[in-house]
């Protein structure tokens, strides 16, 4: 009689499951700030960086959202280039994008950035019926002491689920 070791996985570490239309997710976000308001715009894209997204080529980690002008734009979103995309083009990863939003959201965050000192996050990118999206939030800055209670309030969560299922 033969035994055979189920195997339980494999070594390499795996991507956090997302849904089929997410391209990226900003996790640094919450950990560093209180998201008050949540705001979805669009984007102007050039088309080798559709390409490039649609391939799941962005980071948001080091971006952010300023208002310039009057008009919000997306800083530091770097989106890797496809080697294939063009020959006759000059990518460029972290060029600032424009975000579209409406004149009564817009007017909202700049008061809200200007007067109240909130901070404009980007949280998430998706698709929409084939079009780019992006998350941005209206957050609040957490201090050292604030960022050492959540995670302190997420492990006593994660030990009360083992402590349940010990039962």
């Amino acid at each position: 009689m033969a035994v055979y070791k189920r195997r339980t996985g494999s070594p390499v570490a795996k991507k956090p499951k997302t849904s089929a239309n997410t391209i990226a997710v900003n996790r640094r976000a919450t950990h560093d700030y209180f998201i008050e308001d949540q705001y979805e715009c669009g984007l102007v894209l050039e088309g080798w960086e559709v390409k490039s997204l649609r391939d799941g080529r962005l980071s948001l980690s080091e971006a952010y959202v300023q208002i310039h002008k009057g008009e919000p734009y997306l800083y530091g979103a770097n989106i890797s280039p496809l080697r294939t995309a063009s020959t006759h083009i000059h990518p460029n990863a972290t060029r600032n994008r424009k975000l579209l939003l409406h004149r009564q959201e817009l007017d909202k965050l700049i008061g809200a950035v200007e007067r109240k000192g909130y901070t404009l996050v980007p949280l998430s990118m998706y698709w929409v019926r084939g079009r780019a999206k992006l998350k941005i939030g209206l957050g609040k800055g957490k201090k050292q002491y604030d960022k050492r209670a959540t995670e302190k309030d997420r492990d006593w969560a994660r030990e009360k689920q083992r402590i349940m299922r010990g039962r």
